[in-house]
């Protein structure tokens, strides 16, 4: 299907994504494209990536019926060969300059303020966690390979004190390439977290967001958890690397079923569950804000989460889930290596991993 001549268009970053014609939001729709003749089939012709909100997706056959429209249908079917290009890569010294200025950093800075420095700094060191300027604040989300190439990297910004993403008055993600303006970069995404799966039996759990990803980590290290991306950026040629592995998915609120079909697809090369807790448990409210795992394991105090498993595991069908799956709950902080501040944390991951004379994205 890849190869069909109507497509999606690739993305390239933000300049390939547009305004929903149906909701509105803007960079959230992909149009498709005549891959002959390089032209958009119709403004109107695409798919939302907010699929679970949405759900708008006018495909070219239904424009054409709608428009009466016949195209050859040898043209409209027949596959068209495209010369694979080499995936690009990011040199590993502008990862390793990012690994500095956690104190520049809202993502850490609210790790840091919620879990301390231990248990923050594990986090950082295992998702090699960056930060960027790009905008103050902000954060580095690399996708390393299982082979330790490093894919691309994604800058987002997180307001340092609630740990949601900050979306006005425009949605603050923008890729590594991107902002480097490296011309004809090739991006070929892989799971974020892929470098966690070298050596590592443990199952793995995917979640949607890289947030999800690290916090979830933090309460369930039973697993080695994942993120793709996005709702729609679970596919075969990401999970190839998951074959043969046990994988349960925990997919966001209005996500089951989008999940659910991606299950069905990617069986061939795993043992793959979903998780219909959320989904089952969830208020109207929540539906609505589309919530996902970690803003429920959110509401629970790391320290305090086997106190609380204990108290309301008989009340709550949530506690009994969670329950179930943790097996890390750690002790009260021990801070060790002398290091107690923001500014220890920030000097020693400079001397273990970074040039802290190298330029930051």
């Amino acid at each position: 299907m890849s190869n069909y001549r109507y497509q999606l268009e690739p993305y390239r970053g933000m300049r390939s994504r547009y305004e929903c014609p149906s909701c509105g939001k803007k960079g959230k729709f992909a149009k498709y494209i005549d891959i002959k003749t390089r032209e958009y089939v119709d403004t109107l012709v695409g798919r939302c990536e907010r699929s679970g909100s949405c759900g708008h997706h006018y495909t070219p056959s239904q424009y054409f019926e709608d428009n009466n429209i016949k195209p050859a249908k040898r043209e409209f079917h027949r596959p068209v060969r495209i010369a694979k290009k080499e995936t690009n890569h990011i040199e590993n010294d502008i990862l390793k300059n990012s690994l500095n200025a956690y104190d520049q950093n809202n993502f850490v800075e609210y790790l840091l303020s919620r879990y301390g420095t231990e248990i923050t700094m594990k986090a950082v060191v295992d998702y090699r966690i960056g930060t960027s300027k790009h905008w103050q604040g902000s954060t580095v989300f690399w996708q390393v390979d299982k082979d330790s190439k490093i894919r691309s990297g994604k800058i987002m910004l997180y307001n340092p004190e609630t740990c949601k993403r900050i979306r006005e008055p425009f949605s603050h993600i923008q890729w590594v390439h991107s902002a480097l303006k490296i011309k004809d970069f090739n991006l070929s995404q892989c799971l974020f977290g892929e470098h966690l799966l070298n050596g590592n039996n443990k199952p793995v759990a995917i979640v949607e967001s890289e947030k999800s990803a690290i916090i979830a980590s933090l309460y369930f290290p039973k697993y080695i958890w994942l993120a793709c991306c996005s709702l729609q950026g679970l596919n075969k040629t990401k999970c190839e690397v998951l074959r043969g592995r046990e994988v349960i998915l925990f997919p966001d609120l209005k996500g089951l079923h989008t999940w659910q079909e991606k299950a069905s697809e990617l069986k061939e090369l795993t043992k793959i569950t979903v998780s219909t807790f959320l989904e089952e448990n969830a208020t109207q409210e929540e539906i609505d804000q589309g919530l996902d795992i970690a803003d429920y394991l959110l509401k629970y105090d790391l320290s305090e989460f086997s106190e609380t498993i204990k108290k309301e595991n008989s009340e709550s069908q949530l506690i009994e889930f969670l329950s179930e799956l943790s097996t890390f709950i750690p002790e009260k902080e021990q801070v060790s290596d002398g290091i107690e501040t923001i500014e220890d944390f920030k000097q020693y991951i400079i001397d273990a991993t970074a040039n802290p004379n190298g330029k930051r994205i």
